[in-house]
C-alpha cells in the first residue's frame, strides 16, 4: 500500500499574527550553546530540557576542556533521556503509522520516534530555518524519505484530517492558545490516536503566575498556561488524559547541573530552579487519546 504525504492537501501560510511572527524571529535568529554544541553530539538536536539523575562526577574533572565535553555530554544525555520518555508514551505505533510532532524545533524528538518505532513523521515549525536544518538533519541520516520537516504553522497544518496515529508538543505550547491547538490535533489524529505534551505550566493551586513564571515568559517570548486549562482545553477537544506524570523532581538535576556549565548557561537556570522548589511552577507529562 502506498502512503500519501500527510502535507498533501494543502499548504498554508505559516504565520498568522505579530506574535507569530516574532516567535518566527526569535526562532530564525537563535543559535544558543546550549542547543546547538548538546546536538553536535550525535546530530539529535532537543530543544528541551532533561530529566533524571544527573552523573555529578562531571565536575570533579580537572581538565577544563574534557570537563566542558563532559559537562555538555551529560546536559544531552538527559535531554535525551526526556525525548525517550515522550516517544515510550505515544501508543503501539508500527512502521507504516505516521506522527506529528507539533513545534518540532532542530528536529531530535521526530528523530527519536522514528528510530524506536520506524514509523513515519512530519515535524512542523514556524521557523523557516529551523525546517530547512532539520531536513538536512534528515537527509544526513539518511531517513528523510521517512522523516521531513515542515515550515508551517501548528495551529493550522494542511495536513490531511485523519492521517496520524500519533502526535506531541514537547515544550513548544505555551506559545500558542491550548484550545486552537488541541483542535488541530484532535482534528488530524485518527480516533484513538494518542497526544503527548511535556510542558512546563505554573500551578493554580499556587495562585496566579508566578515572578519566576513571568521572568520565564519574559525571557522565551512565550506565555506559560496555568496547568487546568490543559485539562479543560483537551476536555473542549475529544482529548481524554490516560496518563499524567509530574516530572517537577526529575527535573531538577538538570538545571543543576546546566547552572554550573558556564559555557551553557543562559541566565535562566536559577529563575526555572527558584519556581519550581517554590510550587509555582510544575513539569508535566500529560499523555491523551482522541475520542
Amino acid at each position: 500500500m502506498t502512503i500519501a504525504h500527510a502535507d498533501t492537501a494543502r499548504t498554508p501560510v505559516p504565520t498568522q499574527s505579530t506574535y507569530q511572527s516574532r516567535v518566527a524571529d526569535y526562532w530564525n535568529a537563535e543559535e544558543n550553546p546550549v542547543n546547538l554544541e548538546l546536538g553536535k553530539i550525535d546530530d539529535l538536536y532537543h530543544h528541551h530540557y532533561g530529566i533524571g539523575d544527573a552523573d555529578w562526577s562531571v565536575l570533579d574533572e580537572q581538565d577544563p576542556d574534557l570537563r566542558r565535553e563532559r559537562v555538555t555530554g551529560e546536559l544531552h544525555r538527559l535531554e535525551h533521556a526526556q525525548a525517550e520518555l515522550l516517544a515510550s508514551r505515544l501508543g503501539d505505533l508500527s512502521p507504516t503509522d505516521r506522527v506529528f510532532d507539533a513545534g518540532c524545533g532542530r528536529g531530535g524528538g521526530s528523530v527519536v520516534a522514528h528510530l524506536r518505532y520506524g514509523c513515519h513523521a512530519d515535524g512542523a515549525t514556524i521557523s523557516a530555518k529551523q525546517a530547512d536544518f532539520a531536513n538536512a538533519q534528515a537527509r544526513k541520516r539518511g531517513i528523510d524519505d521517512k522523516v521531513r520537516y515542515h515550515h508551517r504553522n501548528m495551529l493550522d497544518t494542511g495536513f490531511t484530517s485523519g492521517a496520524y496515529a500519533a502526535s506531541w508538543n514537547n515544550e513548544s505550547t505555551m506559545y500558542v492558545e491550548l484550545d486552537l491547538l488541541f483542535a488541530e490535533h484532535a482534528r488530524l489524529l485518527r480516533r484513538g490516536g494518542r497526544y503527548v505534551t511535556i510542558t512546563g505550566c505554573y500551578n493554580d493551586a499556587y495562585g496566579r503566575a508566578s515572578r519566576e513564571v513571568s521572568l520565564i515568559n519574559a525571557h522565551y517570548i512565550c506565555d506559560i498556561h496555568p496547568r487546568s486549562e490543559y485539562f479543560r482545553a483537551m476536555a473542549r477537544n475529544r482529548l481524554v488524559p490516560v496518563h499524567v506524570q509530574d516530572l517537577t523532581e526529575a527535573a531538577l538535576p538538570y538545571w543543576e547541573l546546566r547552572r554550573k556549565a558556564d559555557h551553557l548557561v543562559t541566565g535562566i537556570e536559577e529563575t526555572f530552579l527558584n519556581a519550581y522548589r517554590n510550587g509555582s511552577f510544575q513539569y508535566l507529562l500529560i499523555a491523551a487519546d482522541r475520542v
